[in-house]
């Protein structure tokens, strides 16, 4: 498994990568996440650096994940996902590769932090801790639990309310 920058020609399969990751939690239809995806690939807020894809020996893409710029308070920061991978390739530790490689190549870039909305279990075995316990706080109270933040390359956590990038406001 290969993990790299997308590529705007990679946008077919990795939307199709999201809806089938999150097609069992759609009520009614297509999943949020790929609508979502989408507007975050319009966005000014959108990383192509820092959204990946896992790709298998073939060329063909297992798993996506994009990366947005956030901010905490006034201090730019970095929303992680959506992050999928294809329903018959998990559990082989592709979510896993990809954040990584989220982290090893957002720290080269120099940024802060990054901030995510996930499991607290998975997550935190990658440095990820609850944001409100650092003292940053989520858009939505309802997901203090899963709200979820690392500092990267040494640096402090800022402190603030966290701000996703635009699209996500309209969830």
């Amino acid at each position: 498994m290969r993990v790299r920058p997308e590529t705007p020609s990679d946008r077919g399969a990795a939307l199709a990568v999201i809806e089938s990751a999150f097609a069992a939690g759609a009520t009614g239809g297509r999943p949020v996440e790929a609508a979502l995806l989408e507007q975050l690939w319009a966005s000014p807020a959108y990383l192509p650096a820092l959204s990946l894809v896992a790709e298998d020996d073939d060329g063909a893409i297992r798993g996506y994940v994009i990366t947005t710029r956030a901010r905490i308070g006034s201090v730019p920061s970095l929303g992680l996902g959506p992050i999928g991978i294809l329903p018959e390739f998990q559990g082989r530790g592709i979510g896993s590769l990809l954040v990584e490689e989220s982290i090893s190549r957002a720290e080269k870039l120099g940024e802060t932090s990054l901030v995510l909305l996930g499991s607290p279990t998975f997550y935190g075995r990658f440095g990820f801790a609850r944001a409100d316990e650092r003292g940053v706080h989520p858009p939505d109270q309802a997901w203090r639990e899963h709200f979820m933040i690392r500092a990267l390359g040494g640096n402090r956590v800022p402190v603030g309310a966290f701000r996703y990038a635009a699209p996500f406001e309209a969830l």
